[in-house]
């Protein structure tokens, strides 16, 4: 192995604050998501435990429906921003690595950062679809 002086290290480091920093901010949106998902699941229990008036039965059918759509969305959010975490770890990793090996592997840095910025744009893809369904079971509920 070769051997890396502080000063080596540091353009290492600072190159490696803009990933850590995206991986806060993602981490935020995940415990944002999942406390939507949990939501979403105490509310679904909750309307399949109570039993409606025969005249409503049917819309909470449709209600504990477009739940069960927005969880299922939810999840997919969730799972793009996990990997989006995941593969900005990986992204760090290999920085450090390459840069203390002497390795030339600038096309895996930007693989890993495109896709962990795509994984990003299909969680926030997700999560806006399940905000529009969450503003259409409230009009369904406002309606009865």
């Amino acid at each position: 192995m070769i051997n890396t002086s502080l000063t080596q290290l540091i353009p290492i480091l600072q190159l490696a604050i803009g990933p850590v920093i995206l991986i806060s901010g993602v981490g935020l949106l995940l415990l944002t998501m999942t406390n939507r998902f949990g939501r979403l699941l105490d509310r679904s229990r909750l309307l399949n435990r109570e039993r409606p008036p025969a005249d409503l039965v049917e819309a909470v059918q449709e209600q504990i429906a477009i739940l069960h759509r927005r969880a299922a969305i939810l999840r997919l959010a969730i799972i793009f921003g996990a990997t989006t975490v995941l593969l900005v770890a990986v992204l760090i990793l290999v920085l450090f690595i390459t840069a203390l090996l002497q390795i030339e592997a600038g096309w895996l840095i930007v693989a890993l950062f495109c896709l962990s910025q795509v994984s990003l744009i299909g969680a926030m893809v997700a999560f806006i679809r399940d905000m529009n369904l969450s503003l259409l079971a409230v009009r369904l509920e406002l309606k009865r």
